[in-house]
This record gives C-alpha cells, sequence and structure tokens, in this order.
C-alpha cells in the first residue's frame, strides 16, 4: 500500500494539475453553464478539472468518488478500506461569480476517516495540505510547475494565526435562517463576534489556520465539499463535528449527503 506522504505528493499535484485546467478555462474562455439533475450549475472547468485529477489519482489504484464522475453505488463501495474523495471545482456560483472563491478539494479516507486533504485556491495561488502523522500546513504556489516535494518541504504549519476576536465564518451562497439563528446564540455569549464570509472549503480551511474560530453549517454538503478540508481541520488540531450525532464526521457513507455540521 502506498504511504501517506507519497499519497499526498500525489493528491498535490492532482490539485495543481486540476487547478491549472481551471485557470485555463477561467482566464481565456466563456463561461458556459448547465444545470445537473439537482440543479447545480455545471461548467466546462469542472469537467476539465475532474479528467487531470482523474488521470493522476486513478495511478494509486484506489478507487475515486467525485462529484463530476460516475458515482460507485454503496454496494460498491462500503467494503473499500481506502477512497479518494473529490470535487474538482468547489464553489462553481464563485467560479461564474468571478470572485476567485472556488477550490479544487481532494481527500483521502480510510475506513470512513479523513486520512489527508489537499485544497487548492487556483485564483490565489493559496494551498492547503495535511495528512496524519505530518500535520496541516499552508504553502503559497507562486508557479505552475513547483517541485512537490519542496511544497511538502516548506509549508507553514497550522494553526498560525491569533485573534483579539472571536470569529465565524460562514457561507457567501448557502446561509440558511438555522445557522443564522446559531450565530446569533454565539454573538450573545461573544459579544465582540465578527462575522466574515467565504466560498468553498475556504471556510475550512480559515479555522484550521485560526483565522476563524467557528464554521456553523447549517444546510445541505456533499461528502466532497468538506472532506478535504475536513483533514486540514483535524490535523490543525481542529474538530469537525457532526451536528446530528455530536461525533466527528464520517465519510464513504451510503447517503453522500451530509448532516449539518460545526467546525471549530
Amino acid at each position: 500500500m502506498n504511504n501517506v506522504h507519497n499519497l499526498l505528493e500525489i493528491a498535490i499535484d492532482a490539485a495543481l494539475k486540476g487547478g491549472k485546467e481551471i485557470l485555463r478555462i477561467y482566464n481565456t474562455e466563456e463561461t458556459s453553464v448547465s444545470l445537473k439533475e439537482d440543479e447545480s450549475p455545471l461548467t466546462q472547468a469542472d469537467l476539465a478539472s475532474n479528467e487531470a485529477i482523474v488521470l493522476i489519482l486513478s495511478k494509486t489504484g484506489i478507487p475515486i468518488l467525485s462529484e463530476e464522475g460516475k458515482q460507485a453505488s454503496y454496494q460498491e463501495r462500503k467494503n473499500l478500506k481506502q477512497l479518494w474523495i473529490v470535487d474538482p471545482l468547489d464553489g462553481t456560483k464563485e467560479f461564474i461569480k468571478r470572485n476567485g472563491d472556488f477550490t479544487v478539494n481532494i481527500a483521502l479516507v480510510e475506513e470512513q476517516q479523513v486520512k489527508l486533504g489537499v485544497v487548492y485556491t487556483p485564483v490565489s495561488g493559496e494551498l492547503f495540505f495535511a495528512a496524519d502523522t505530518l500535520g496541516s500546513f499552508k504553502f503559497q504556489v507562486t508557479q505552475a510547475l513547483t517541485d512537490i516535494t519542496n511544497i511538502v518541504k516548506s509549508g507553514i504549519a497550522l494553526p498560525i494565526e491569533n485573534k483579539d476576536h472571536y470569529t465565524v465564518v460562514a457561507s457567501i451562497s448557502h446561509l440558511s435562517t438555522e445557522t443564522e439563528v446559531y450565530i446569533a446564540q454565539l454573538r450573545d455569549q461573544n459579544p465582540d463576534l465578527v462575522l466574515t464570509s467565504r466560498g468553498s472549503s475556504l471556510k475550512l480551511c480559515m479555522v484550521a489556520e485560526g483565522s476563524a474560530d467557528c464554521y456553523p453549517r447549517f444546510s445541505p454538503t456533499m461528502e466532497w465539499d468538506i472532506a478535504a478540508g475536513h483533514a486540514i481541520c483535524k490535523f490543525a488540531g481542529k474538530q469537525v463535528t457532526d451536528y446530528t450525532t455530536g461525533k466527528e464526521m464520517l465519510y464513504n457513507r451510503e447517503n453522500l449527503l451530509n448532516n449539518w455540521f460545526i467546525a471549530q
């Protein structure tokens, strides 16, 4: 079996290649948008990124569950020891708005628990990566073909920020009434509370790096939306808790729709 360090380097390579495909379309083409069966948007960038990522990850021999790929049934998945969980373009609405707040998410889960994660923001070059036994790190990508081994060696360990105010981060596009009520309760406990918004899995990364104390999500997400960000949080010493069970979020479930959760 591949070791976690090798798999992390492969996942970083795949995320950078996926991000390169996204930027190619973001910078040079008109964005054509179609709707999937669930009415969520799909762009050519989602598909191009997915193709680049799958080409790399498939060489590991570990099955892949991707938002934009053919999804295996639970009967096919339930006995898998390891599984890649991929969102080739998380924050498609942010991509369409052209605000840069979208990411490539790649996670490895083993027996339902996250073992490594990579979150890459193609526009800003922010790269977050984490793995069991290694920790959680942030790196600023400054060129397309940065040496992967050097990236892993040069990452800044998370968490890295200390703040004066209690900070809550929430979704730009999916702020539910229930989330607003929960934030109001937190404000009662923390009168100096600061509320900020980010798109995609960057909210989880903010908790991991310490620039946010809490990310409550009381609206729908799928496994591929949060698995990579969960790994970034977990190996930075933070928690992503299933609001229904009160326990750590698990993956490769029969129902890929997540329960509400809180990252803190």
